[in-house]
Order: C-alpha cells, then sequence, then structure tokens
C-alpha cells in the first residue's frame, strides 16, 4: 500500500486549501466533494477525483476528513466510507465536532478494527493552502507518528493532546474567543455610530489599539471592506462552533451566559440570510 497516496474527503475553504497543500509536498491524492466543481482546481493539480466517498476511500490506508459537522461525518464516515476500509486503516478527522462526538467517534472505529487521529486544524484558508495551521492532535501515538509527517505538511505546529476528545476541546476554546471578539467589535460600532461618529474610523481605531489582536485586525480589515464572500470562517459554522462549546459545557456542569449570547446574535445573522457569509459580516447586523 503506498503511504504516500491518500483519500482526501471535503473540499470546502479548509478541505481544499489542505488538499492543494499536500499535493504541492508531494502527496498523491483521491478526493471528494459533494459539489463536483470544487475537486476541479485539485484534479488540475494532479489529484485524482472520485464519484463517491467510498471510491475515494477504497485501497488507502490513510483517510483525511473535512466535513462541517456531526452528522456529515455521520453520514459519510460511518455510513460509506467505513464499510469499504481495510482493518488498520486511519481516519484523519480535522472536521470540527464536539468533545462528546470526537470520544464516541474513536471507539466506534476502534471497534471496527480501524484507528482515529484527532486533528483539530486553526487558521484560515490561505494558511492551510500555505501549510501554516496550528494542529491539535488527540489520540494513539503510535498513530500519530505514523501521520506526523502529513500533519507536519499542513500545520507550522503540531501539538499532541492526549486523549480522544482533548483535541476538540481546545479547539472550542479557541472558537469561542473568536466569536466572543467578533460579536463584541461589531456591538462596539453600533454603540459607536449611534453616538454620532464615524463607522470606519471605528473599526480603525480599534484595529490600532492595545485592545485588538491578530484575529482583531484580520476581522476589521474585513469589515472596512464589506468583504465577506468567500468566508473565512462562515456565520453559519461559526453559530455551529459556539453552539457545541455552550453544550459541552452543560454537560460538564458550567453556564456560558455570554457565549449563549453571541451565539444567539450569530444565529440572528443566519436567520437573516447571511449563514454562508464570513462572521465578520456580523457588524452589518446590528442588534
Amino acid at each position: 500500500m503506498d503511504h504516500r497516496r491518500l483519500a482526501f474527503i471535503g473540499l470546502g475553504a479548509m478541505g481544499g486549501g489542505m488538499a492543494h497543500r499536500l499535493l504541492a509536498s508531494g502527496y498523491g491524492l483521491t478526493v471528494f466533494n459533494r459539489t463536483a466543481g470544487k475537486a476541479e482546481p485539485l484534479v488540475r493539480a494532479g489529484a485524482r477525483a472520485a464519484e463517491s466517498p467510498e471510491a475515494a476511500a477504497a485501497g488507502h490506508r490513510v483517510v483525511l476528513l473535512s466535513l462541517s459537522d456531526e452528522q456529515a461525518v455521520e453520514e459519510v464516515l460511518f455510513g460509506r466510507v467505513v464499510p469499504v476500509l481495510e482493518p488498520g486503516a486511519l481516519v484523519v478527522d480535522t472536521s470540527t465536532v464536539s468533545p462528546a462526538f470526537a470520544r464516541e467517534a474513536a471507539g466506534r472505529l476502534a471497534g471496527e478494527g480501524l484507528r482515529r487521529v484527532e486533528a483539530c486544524v486553526v487558521g484560515n484558508p490561505p494558511q492551510a493552502r500555505q501549510g501554516g495551521l496550528r494542529v491539535f492532535v488527540s489520540g494513539d501515538e503510535a498513530d500519530l507518528a505514523e501521520v506526523r509527517p502529513v500533519l507536519d505538511a499542513l500545520g507550522s505546529q503540531v501539538l499532541h493532546l492526549g486523549a480522544p476528545g482533548t483535541a476538540s476541546s481546545l479547539k472550542v476554546v479557541l472558537n469561542l474567543l473568536l466569536g466572543a471578539q467578533v460579536a463584541s467589535m461589531a456591538e462596539a460600532v453600533s454603540y459607536g455610530v449611534a453616538a454620532g461618529l464615524d463607522r470606519d474610523r471605528i473599526i480603525s481605531t480599534v484595529a490600532e489599539s492595545g485592545f485588538s489582536s491578530m484575529v482583531m485586525r484580520f476581522r476589521a480589515d474585513l469589515m472596512l471592506r464589506g468583504s465577506y464572500e468567500p468566508a473565512f470562517f462562515r456565520t453559519d459554522l461559526m453559530e455551529k462552533d459556539i453552539g457545541i462549546a455552550t453544550r459541552a459545557a452543560r454537560e460538564l456542569g458550567l453556564d456560558l451566559p455570554v457565549l449563549d449570547t453571541v451565539r444567539e446574535r450569530f444565529a440572528s445573522v443566519v436567520a437573516a440570510g447571511d449563514g454562508a457569509k464570513d462572521a465578520s459580516v456580523i457588524v452589518d447586523h446590528p442588534a
């Protein structure tokens, strides 16, 4: 079995970027995406397109996933991919799911004689394409060692956190901070405009201040340009990820009232029809 040949399923903004990076790093890829057109740039770059998830995964020892949510992982991985994998095959799942789902998925795959590396990625699509992601990993150390060259191609940092679910937990922590910062920025702008200040002056001032961060400056630039498509982090995925976090917190006996409100704000943007746009679009949706 050729260890330089991989299957990659899910070619959205992040998945597509990672797939391009792997091709550029010398890996051979068989790819699948539900919207077939997203595979075409990869095919032009040398990938082989498959007509189904099972066709993409069959015959590969390592299968990478970048799917939108737990339902997609359930349908694609457990419904279609698992039946065609050979014993000992390894699934590298970069999808953002809840820690509980991550633990359950690892156990279910082990019961089928398969392995799972939880590889939560932090960054944006350009970073994915350039190999500049941060990769948080959970799972067995031997499994990590087997796919370490693949992860090193994707990330400038690969951090092993331990048992299944721990990487998802840390990814959730960062997504909570991201959502809270973007939402608070939008509300601060709303107040400033209502108080008679110039919108762009407010955004620029915040971005240049000590209250800013790399994340805030990046989002401020999108807000100033009104550049929300293609999305770097879709609003509907932001709402989904914050929901994962608040539910996980409740399972641990914690309340996150600030983040509950943030999730509701992003949910209102989704309901207004801007779910596919970058989360920065929340600045155009005053509460």
